[in-house]
């Protein structure tokens, strides 16, 4: 079994990736209302990554405006596991879509994304945030200097989908 630093790090965002904004619910999309926002999501996604955390293949960290509620609120009802690492904005921002955008400063995402990567500097590492495409300027060069990291943009509309996860799978 490979250890803990060959296996890659994937940083998973929640509003727009699993959580997809939607007023129609497809048929086998779960819904349900965590501290008063509506999340929608397919447990078909949530499944194939919690078989990719279970199976060895990634570990799952949560990079999102919901920091540690993703993990206390949000992980058994979509079926990821508990006790997933967090990355939290050291401002403690408030959780949900309110958090959601870059501050003056820069992309919050970012400069974890860029720690994380410079922590372990040896580990691929997968990024999915429906941000990344408009935070493209600012990411840019970044991602250019550092080939051993993938990133996915989901669409806020649709949220992660299964040709993202094979696209990721093959990476991988």
């Amino acid at each position: 079994m490979a250890s803990t630093r060959d296996v890659p790090i994937l940083l998973l965002d929640v509003d727009g990736v699993l959580n997809a904004v939607r007023g129609d619910l497809p048929e086998g999309w779960r819904r349900g209302v965590f501290k008063g926002y509506v999340l929608s999501w397919d447990p078909t996604i949530t499944a194939r990554l919690r078989e990719l955390q279970e199976s060895g293949r990634v570990e799952i960290q949560w990079l999102t405006t919901w920091a540690g509620d993703a993990d206390r609120l949000l992980a058994e009802p979509m079926g990821l596991p508990r006790g997933l690492r967090v990355h939290a904005r050291a401002d403690s921002a408030p959780t949900g879509f309110a958090g959601s955008f870059s501050g003056l400063s820069g992309w919050w995402k970012l400069a974890l994304a860029r720690a994380v990567a410079e922590a372990e500097p040896d580990r691929r590492i997968v990024w999915i945030d429906d941000d990344l495409a408009e935070q493209a300027a600012e990411t840019g060069d970044w991602l250019a200097a550092n080939p051993h990291v993938l990133v996915v943009a989901p669409d806020l509309f649709v949220g992660l989908t299964h040709e993202q996860l094979n696209a990721i799978e093959a990476w991988l």
